[in-house]
């Protein structure tokens, strides 16, 4: 089981400039967090697969303060994101089948911030070794929240990203990108004042 690694300085020189490009277009901040996600529900998955075979270790317990920490926190930004930029001019945009679409993951929002409220309390016993899991509804919880991820981030690669690049202008895609940032900054500096 590999933990959801720390960010290696060769990794942090790569980020400036996706940093700097995602200022200039929000798109690639969402991109690269549809990866962090997939891979997130994937080790998620491979969380409770080492547990049942091995049980828990101090790896398992760091995998999941990591798990816990990215859907707790960036995942959740994310949808706020979409939402916020996103969605809003497909609703706009008076084409039924965009409209229904859009609805659909607007509603899936709801429902894997529900499926990670069941889970969340499940994953941190196992981040801190407190309290009880229940492994039973920890494994058929994970599989139904992985299997909504990927579902859903096909939908929003295939149909309201493409069509949300087009209907958003370069300007507002930049400005976009700044506001992600820079409300992203503000969590890091209010997170390190607590």
């Amino acid at each position: 089981m590999n933990a959801l690694p720390a960010v290696e300085p060769k990794a942090r020189a790569k980020a400036r400039p996706r940093t700097a490009r995602a200022r200039r277009d929000g798109f690639v901040a969402l991109d690269a967090c549809h990866k962090q996600m997939l891979r997130a529900a994937h080790r998620l998955e491979e969380l409770v697969a080492m547990i049942d075979e091995g049980g828990i270790t101090p790896l398992e317990r760091a995998a999941a303060k990591a798990i816990a920490e990215f859907y707790s926190t960036t995942s959740r930004r994310h949808h706020e994101d979409e939402e916020r930029h996103i969605f809003p001019p497909l609703l706009a945009s008076g084409n039924a089948e965009l409209v229904q679409a859009v609805q659909r993951l607007q509603q899936d929002h709801g429902w894997l911030e529900e499926d990670w409220l069941e889970l969340e309390p499940h994953v941190r016993a196992i981040a801190h070794g407190y309290g009880q899991c229940d492994m039973d509804m920890l494994r058929q919880g994970v599989k139904v929240f992985a299997l909504l991820h990927r579902d859903h981030i096909a939908l929003e690669e295939s149909l309201a990203y493409p069509e949300a690049r087009v209907r958003i202008s370069t300007g507002a895609r930049r400005e976009m990108g700044r506001e992600m940032a820079a409300r992203r900054r503000a969590d890091r500096s209010s997170a390190g004042s607590s």
